[in-house]
């Protein structure tokens, strides 16, 4: 059974008026839980809830400390290239936009992975865009090959592969995947992905199950915020999230929350996220979820990551670069989007430190 059997439910559901109908004393039941079903859930992304940000904010900060205690899992992103065929409306790798475009060799990435592990940081974020007939398979594998020489956890963040071919990246040291949904709003994803093999909108939403088939330990799922209505996208990555979570108990599974941020291109999002509407997702995501991972990117400014940080928070990056090859070289490239912390690894474990907070730098170790 697919995820999709689950958006299919909801094909003819108003959410509009399914938010019309909570009032506070779901949201008060919702709260009183310990273990939240999707009602639940859904009472805590409504209007209603707004009220009681305060109340959610307590119950996630009670919920993390006894889940995961008060510690930050630090990682970096590498982006080894950004050819890409694809033409996403929203994306700076759109292959319709004039940047600069880059594809590493072997060496380069052997470069990037020196200088990114004199940093102490153990966790690394592999990124391409999706040019299949350059980024092949044969080249990821060689790619984390080279940087499990480097880094205990190599998780993949590029196109969607088939279930053999992340068992090849997994024998060649992969072990998570991050893959954003971008939209589960089936209509809205044909209108924004407008060629390419990112179009197939199934085939994109079942990547977490094939990885995981394939031995991943780790799945990381997201969807853009601003693209859509952030109540109805957080309701499905959310459910997206839990079904992941009880088809594979043996696997970590984790949420990411992406504000879409300035790249090259003219595309503007039609939904504005506040950061009180982000103080709403995570805290009833971490409500709903307990034992989820939630990861925080450099696209928030380093006052909003430092404040939310008792929300739920569970991984951060840091000394990050979106440009290829961007630790190491000195071109004026483009990155895949603008970054709003621009902290290095030291700075970053300063400041958790000062708030009370333990900066991990490893929590994986291949057998």
């Amino acid at each position: 059974m697919s995820f999709y059997k689950t958006i299919e439910e909801f094909k003819n559901f108003s959410f509009d008026k399914g938010f019309e109908k909570i009032n506070e004393s779901d949201v008060i039941t919702a709260l009183s839980k310990d273990y939240l079903n999707e009602n639940d859930f859904f009472a805590l992304l409504s209007p209603a809830a707004e009220n009681y940000l305060e109340h959610m904010a307590q119950k996630a900060n009670e919920i993390t400390k006894r889940q995961f205690g008060n510690v930050i899992i630090l990682f970096t992103p590498l982006y080894i290239s950004n050819l890409c065929v694809n033409q996403c409306i929203y994306c700076g790798y759109n292959c319709l936009n004039k940047i600069f475009r880059k594809h590493l060799t072997y060496d380069e990435i052997e470069k990037e992975a020196e200088k990114i592990s004199k940093t102490g940081l153990k966790h690394i974020l592999l990124l391409t865009g999706e040019a299949k007939d350059k980024a092949d398979p044969e080249y990821i594998y060689k790619s984390c090959e080279i940087l499990k020489k480097y880094f205990t956890s190599i998780a993949l963040e590029i196109y969607p592969m088939t279930e053999d071919e992340y068992r090849g990246a997994c024998k060649s040291g992969a072990d998570q995947l991050t893959v954003y949904q971008e939209t589960y709003n089936e209509e809205l994803y044909k209108k924004l992905h407008l060629k390419g093999p990112k179009r197939d909108y199934r085939f994109r939403l079942d990547t977490p199950e094939r990885a995981a088939s394939a031995g991943l330990r780790g799945v990381n799922v997201g969807a853009l915020l601003g693209l859509d209505e952030w109540k109805r996208e957080m309701f499905f990555t959310g459910l997206h999230a839990d079904y992941l979570f009880r088809k594979f108990p043996d696997v970590e599974v984790s949420v990411s929350l992406p504000r879409i941020r300035p790249h090259e291109g003219e595309f503007q999002p039609d939904f504005n996220v506040s950061d009180k509407n982000m103080v709403q997702i995570m805290t009833a995501l971490r409500i709903f979820m307990p034992r989820c991972g939630i990861t925080i990117s450099t696209r928030e400014d380093k006052e909003f990551r430092d404040n939310i940080l008792p929300l739920g928070v569970t991984k951060m990056s840091a000394g990050v670069s979106t440009k290829v090859g961007g630790h190491t070289q000195e071109e004026k490239d483009t990155g895949q989007f603008e970054i709003s912390d621009e902290r290095s690894v030291p700075q970053m474990a300063y400041d958790l430190k000062k708030y009370g907070y333990q900066p991990v730098y490893k929590d994986w170790q291949y057998i």
